[in-house]
């Protein structure tokens, strides 16, 4: 291999940001890293995304124990991949949510997704002999569900594919504040390996429909106030349409998998080379968005030899 992935060579600690986004609502960041989100009920707590590893998932407990002292119930899970579930047994909830279409997806690809992952990001899965095996939810839902932490209600739902086939989102009416996993990022590359360009435009409308006052995103700063929420979902938007169109066009004329890698440079990297992950996301994000543009609607499954015959690829 000509030289190794951007994120392996990603060694340095982030700085953690917790940052209220409504009452009793908070989103962990961490410049780039995977967020989490903690919405705190009357009796209880929910975690919104695990973490990699149980070692990361307790710096999230920490933060959640300066706070409230109130127990952890439940863990939401937007997605399946590994870098968002496998720290779950750390919170010790009994509830783990998420959609049909994720579990069937750990079913499917969790244990190569584990694996690809692993070798791809060594430091987010540092500690990572604490993992019990596969992350598996005790409930799951198709469209919609609903929890309620004493009185206060929140809503989980799939709003459409995105930045996976299962993709959820959970809102809480009472400060209509969103947690939308990956389907929204800020001044972070999204990843788009597993992804569905074509409806992710589609699925940000749907977001954007609730006109809410914040939102904790998958990765980047918590976006407080409407103006902030809109301009990331536009920004997330740019960065979809942009990534996809060249790759699309080179598929349309027969090109090659590396002049799609070269076009989607020409065109992303005056506006996005300095956004966290950037360079990790972007094979992988090429790989996707010129399998799409050739019928391939069910991405393909990552493996760790899969990613590395791909970068190989890209790098003749």
């Amino acid at each position: 291999m000509a030289k190794a992935f951007a994120s392996q060579g990603d060694m340095s600690e982030k700085k953690i940001s917790f940052t209220e986004v409504g009452e009793g609502l908070y989103a962990f960041t961490a410049e780039g890293d995977p967020n989490s989100g903690v919405i705190i009920g009357d009796d209880s707590v929910m975690i919104v995304e695990a973490q990699a590893t149980p070692r990361l998932a307790n710096k999230v407990i920490e933060c959640v124990r300066s706070v409230t002292d109130k127990p952890i119930s439940h863990v939401v899970l937007t997605h399946y991949h590994a870098v968002r579930v496998l720290g779950a047994s750390a919170f010790g909830a009994q509830n783990i949510i998420m959609s049909d279409t994720a579990r069937a997806m750990v079913v499917e690809r969790g244990q190569e997704d584990w694996d690809s992952e692993f070798q791809r990001f060594p430091r987010l899965f540092e500690g990572h002999e604490s993992i019990p095996g596969l992350t598996w939810p005790t409930t799951t839902f198709s469209d919609s569900m609903t929890v309620y932490l004493g009185n206060r209600r929140v809503d989980i739902k799939h709003l459409g594919r995105a930045h996976t086939a299962g993709d959820a989102v959970i809102h809480v009416p009472d400060q209509n504040v969103m947690f939308t996993g990956d389907i929204v990022e800020y001044h972070s590359a999204c990843y788009c390996g597993d992804g569905h360009f074509g409806d992710w435009g589609k699925t940000l409308d749907n977001i954007k429909a609730y006109d809410v006052d914040a939102i904790a995103p998958g990765r980047g700063d918590a976006l407080v106030g409407k103006d902030m929420v809109n301009a990331a979902i536009e920004n997330t938007r740019d960065f979809v349409e942009s990534t996809y169109r060249p790759a699309a066009k080179v598929a349309a004329r027969g090109g090659s998998l590396k002049e799609a890698w070269d076009a989607v440079r020409e065109a992303c990297d005056p506006k996005f080379k300095d956004y966290a992950i950037y360079e990790h996301c972007l094979p992988f994000n090429v790989a996707r968005a010129y399998d799409e543009a050739r019928g391939i609607d069910t991405p393909r499954i990552w493996t760790a030899q899969r990613d590395l015959d791909m970068w190989d690829a890209l790098q003749s």
